[in-house]
């Protein structure tokens, strides 16, 4: 029985010297990181949207390829990501948004080269975007969200 005891004792010391986490005692915030990449997200794409708001007549002499040119296309852009950021911060219907945001970041990635003036973020934090898009479709709203797991 003592040996047993022993044995027990030292897999436990082992387990806690091999744990797969460096800070296991942080682990029960694992629903808020959900959170900070939503909220990190959604004042990305604020930002992009106060930036087509603010100058939507100086972008909206860019010929553009299929739509040609005109205001309504920054002001469209604009409102389109502002409803992405809102929905993000809020945490409404946020896989819905989360696919939509990842679309954005992903032509904005894809067409910073040509439309430069048009996309003010960097290929970098385009991709960042995408990627935190595409990871809240795949985990879910975290905490504080007003949305229904599907």
């Amino acid at each position: 029985m003592l040996l047993l005891y022993l044995l027990q004792a030292v897999s436990y010391k082992l387990q806690a010297l091999f744990m797969l986490s460096l800070f296991p005692q942080l682990l029960f915030l694992a629903p808020f990181s959900a959170t900070l990449l939503r909220i990190a997200a959604a004042v990305v794409f604020f930002s992009i949207a106060w930036t087509h708001w603010q100058k939507r007549e100086q972008l909206g002499d860019i010929e553009f390829i299929v739509v040609g040119k005109g205001t309504w296309i920054p002001t469209f852009a604009a409102a389109l990501e502002f409803l992405i950021a809102v929905g993000l911060f809020l945490g409404m219907y946020v896989q819905l948004v989360a696919i939509l945001g990842a679309l954005a970041a992903l032509k904005a990635l894809i067409w910073k080269r040509r439309y430069s003036v048009m996309i003010p973020i960097s290929r970098t934090a385009s991709a960042l975007v995408f990627v935190i898009c595409l990871s809240l479709v795949f985990t879910g709203a975290g905490a504080f969200a007003f949305d229904l797991p599907l």
